[in-house]
């Protein structure tokens, strides 16, 4: 077989969306002929962890981990957070519009700490790594991120040892959405720039997940960029025999930050509430995962709390069969300058659960191109409340005459077993 070396930074036990895309990449890879070994770091700082996951690493996997030193302690105590308080997605956004040890903390994090606070990795990393592959025969290189770090080390590697190079990028660098909150110098946003175009130029091929992104980074780099969509895995939905919740249940999964809060749909369930007595009898907001408290608050405002469930965290399996047990699946697209090419990974599980999709975000943008496509669902802009309120009223009416069903077609190619054969279409060009 051939070998491939992914180096990434999310691994299980780490949870999150950042851990799925090449959790199930490395496992399908084996089928196309190619033995993965994963080098992780031993001691992160995730802000999930889901010990579940670790049961789906593949058995031909080796895996290669050493310590890593990150700075958050010192963030922690900045910012006046407890010891072990669990970043949640977002918290630049919250942190940069804070209070001055909060400000400082993220202009400490944006001008010194380029391209990321795992940067203090790079160097043993790439110390390590070249020792292993001057022992280890490996034909391919995989780095993926964010954090953007991976990608300096294996652009280290690259320059020291002719080994070929797939740099993967499931979220923009200088175009992420909290890019501008960074508090950046001159001399900041132009080092983050530099390197970003290092990576770009250096590596044997690039690859992204959007459509939009696919275009920013063949401006940025000046060449053809690949797409490999996100994706869901077939083996993760067998849910025959689980029953749908009683009440009219729309729910959310994964990390709801505060550019996501779709305040113009709690406005419509708080209308519907005072016009329509059943439904407010019915009605159930079910959020799963890291919650800001921006939400929360948005939801009070709306007289919402008392029909609000929240669960901090769910292993991913038992977090997909609380989809299934939904009548409605939110899906809030970040309210940020990049959010046309924003393709949420929830939002391919969500089309496997096979649920009708409540879209929050641009008409226009590449998440609502896949709504349109598989007939998953309905989009709305951001302000729509008058349409968010006509779409849930309409569910809820299928939902009082048990017609809720859903009519997806066409999302067999997003598959992780399909797109993992595209990926190495790529890497055997």
């Amino acid at each position: 077989m051939k070998k491939v070396l992914i180096i990434t930074y999310y691994w299980p036990p780490s949870g999150g969306g950042g851990v799925q895309r090449w959790l199930k990449m490395s496992k399908y890879l084996p089928d196309f002929g190619w033995k993965p070994i994963v080098y992780t770091p031993l001691n992160p700082d995730p802000s999930v962890l889901d010990e579940s996951l670790t049961s789906e690493i593949h058995p031909e996997i080796i895996e290669l981990k050493t310590p890593i030193w990150e700075p958050y302690h010192i963030y922690r105590r900045l910012s006046g957070k407890k010891k072990n308080t669990k970043f949640k997605a977002g918290y630049i956004s919250e942190a940069s519009s804070g209070n001055w040890k909060n400000k400082l903390a993220v202009f400490l994090r944006g001008n010194l700490m380029i391209p990321d606070p795992r940067k203090f990795w790079i160097k043993p990393s790439v110390k390590y790594l070249s020792s292993y592959l001057k022992k280890n025969h490996v034909d391919l290189i995989v780095s993926t991120g964010p954090p953007h770090s991976m990608h300096l080390i294996a652009l280290k590697l690259k320059e020291k040892i002719d080994i070929k190079w797939i740099a993967d990028f499931r979220d923009p660098w200088t175009n992420i959405d909290f890019y501008s909150q960074l508090r950046l110098t001159k001399w900041g946003d132009k080092k983050h720039h530099k390197l970003e175009k290092r990576v770009l130029d250096s590596a044997d091929h690039v690859v992204t997940v959007s459509p939009s992104w696919q275009q920013e980074f063949q401006k940025l780099g000046g060449r053809k960029i690949e797409l490999v969509n996100n994706g869901y895995d077939p083996e993760d939905y067998h849910f025959e025999n689980e029953p749908m919740e009683a009440k009219f249940t729309i729910t959310h999964l994964g990390a709801l930050n505060k550019d996501r809060n779709p305040a113009s749909l709690w406005k419509a369930i708080c209308e519907l509430c005072k016009e329509n007595n059943e439904f407010k009898k019915s009605i159930q907001i079910h959020l799963i995962g890291q919650t800001d408290h921006s939400v929360i608050k948005s939801i009070r405002d709306n007289n919402l709390f008392e029909y609000l469930k929240i669960t901090p965290h769910l292993p991913h399996k038992r977090g997909l069969r609380m989809l299934h047990r939904s009548h409605l699946l939110l899906l809030p697209i970040n309210d940020t300058p990049n959010v046309k090419g924003i393709l949420p990974g929830k939002m391919y599980e969500y089309l496997a659960v096979n649920r009708p999709i409540l879209a929050i975000g641009p008409k226009n943008a590449d998440f609502a191109t896949i709504i349109n496509e598989t007939k998953s669902g309905v989009t709305h802009n951001f302000n729509d409340a008058a349409g968010i309120k006509l779409s849930v009223l309409n569910y809820f009416k299928l939902f009082q005459q048990n017609q809720i069903e859903s009519s997806i077609s066409s999302f067999e190619k997003y598959s992780r077993r399909n797109l993992t054969k595209k990926f190495i279409e790529i890497a055997e060009k």
